[in-house]
C-alpha cells in the first residue's frame, strides 16, 4: 500500500479576527438589509475565530477586477506552495525534491496557464521529467480528491513519490459589491491556505505511519447548483446553498456506506475522522450521519476555529493534525470531503 509519508501547510501573512471580518461586512452590506445585525450573527456561531488572507482586510473594501484577482492569485499561490512543498519534504525521511515523479496541484479560486505546478516545478528544481496532474474546480472536495489521485498514481507507479499540493486564497474572490446572502455567508466562512503531503508507493515506502488502502467517491446526480462558481466580469462569484448540511444528513451516509462495504471496512472507535470541515453545521451533519460526538471531529472542528473553510487544504490541515498527534490510539483513518458536483470523495487509510 501505499504511505502517507509528511504533511505540512503554509499560512498567508494576515492573521484576521472574526470580528474584524465581521464589522467590513456590517459597512458593505449594512444598507442592503436594515436586519444586518440578524445576518452578522452568522460570524459569531460558526465556530471560526481567526482566518488567513492573502491580502490586507482594507484590500477587499474596493472592487477589483479578475485581472487584478488573478495576478494576486498566481503571486500568492506560488509563495504559499513553494512554502508548503519545502516544509513537507523537510519532514519526509530520505525523500528531497531530485526524488519527486509527480506534482498533483489543486486549486479552484484563480486561473494559470500553464498551470501554478508548473511554476512550482521551476521554482524548486523538480526533475524534468516530473509528472503534472492539475486539478481544477473540484473546491472543498478537492484535498481528499488529490490524495486520491497519488493513491492511485502510486498503485500503478510503486516505486513513485507523489506530492499533493492544495492551494487556494478564497479571499480573492470576494465581491464587495455582491450583496446576496450567499455572499455573506461565503464571507463569514472561508479563508486562504496551502498544504502539501508527501504519498510514496510502496516499493519505495516503509517503517511505521499512515498507508492508503482504498479510494471511493460518489457524485449526487442533478446537484451541479448546490455549490460553486459563477463567471462574473469582476470575477468569481460564490454558489452556496442553504441545503448542504441536509444534503449530508440524507446523501452522505449511504454514500460512505457503499464505499466501506466495498473495501470491507468499518468506521470504529479506533478511526480517526478526518474531515473536510466545511462549517459548523457541516460538522454537526458529519456527526449525525456517523452516529458521533463532537469528539470525533474534535480535529476538524479546531481547524474551523483556527482557519476557517480554505476550500481544498483544509481536510489536509486536519490530516496534519491527526498525524502529529502522539497520543493518537487509532489504527484507521477515514478521509473525507464533500464538493461541486456535488460529490463526496473517500480515502481509506491504515496505521502499520
Amino acid at each position: 500500500m501505499p504511505k502517507i509519508q509528511a504533511a505540512a501547510r503554509a499560512l498567508p501573512a494576515h492573521h484576521i479576527d472574526q470580528t474584524e471580518v465581521s464589522e467590513l461586512v456590517r459597512m458593505l452590506f449594512a444598507e442592503a438589509y436594515p436586519d444586518i445585525d440578524r445576518l452578522l450573527s452568522v460570524f459569531a456561531s460558526g465556530g471560526i475565530e481567526e482566518r488567513q488572507f492573502a491580502e490586507p482586510l482594507e484590500w477587499h473594501r474596493r472592487q477589483h477586477s479578475f485581472a487584478e484577482r488573478n495576478d494576486a492569485y498566481i503571486r500568492h499561490a506560488v509563495d504559499l506552495g513553494v512554502r508548503a512543498v519545502e516544509d513537507c519534504l523537510s519532514y519526509a525521511e530520505g525523500v528531497d525534491k531530485h526524488d519527486i515523479d509527480a506534482v498533483i496541484f489543486v486549486s479552484s479560486t484563480g486561473i494559470a496557464t500553464p498551470t501554478v505546478d508548473a511554476k512550482l516545478i521551476n521554482a524548486l528544481d523538480f526533475p524534468k521529467t516530473c509528472s503534472r496532474l492539475p486539478l481544477w474546480g473540484l473546491g472543498c472536495a478537492g484535498g481528499a480528491a488529490g490524495l486520491r489521485r497519488a493513491h492511485d498514481y502510486c498503485l500503478a507507479y510503486p516505486s513513485a513519490h507523489v506530492l499533493v499540493v492544495c492551494v487556494e486564497l478564497c479571499s480573492l474572490t470576494f465581491q464587495a459589491k455582491d450583496h446576496s446572502k450567499s455572499n455573506l455567508i461565503g464571507t463569514s466562512l472561508f479563508g486562504d491556505g496551502a498544504a502539501c503531503v508527501l504519498v510514496s508507493g510502496e516499493d519505495t515506502a516503509e517503517g511505521s505511519g499512515w498507508y492508503t488502502k482504498a479510494g471511493g467517491g460518489e457524485m449526487l446526480h442533478d446537484a451541479e447548483d448546490v455549490m460553486g462558481w459563477d463567471v462574473v466580469d469582476d470575477g468569481l462569484k460564490v454558489i452556496f446553498s442553504r441545503d448542504i448540511p441536509s444534503l449530508v444528513k440524507s446523501w452522505f451516509q449511504p454514500a460512505l456506506t457503499s464505499f466501506l462495504n466495498d473495501i470491507e471496512a468499518e468506521i470504529t472507535t479506533e478511526t480517526a475522522l478526518v474531515l473536510h470541515p466545511g462549517g459548523r453545521k457541516v460538522i454537526e451533519a458529519y456527526e449525525k450521519a456517523l452516529g458521533t460526538g463532537p469528539e470525533a471531529t474534535s480535529y476538524s472542528r479546531e481547524v474551523l476555529r483556527r482557519h476557517g473553510n480554505m476550500s481544498s487544504p483544509t481536510v489536509l490541515y486536519v490530516l496534519e493534525d491527526v498525524m502529529n498527534d502522539d497520543a493518537l490510539t487509532a489504527d484507521t483513518a477515514l478521509i473525507a470531503a464533500l464538493g461541486p458536483g456535488f460529490s463526496a470523495d473517500f480515502l481509506w487509510a491504515e496505521r502499520r
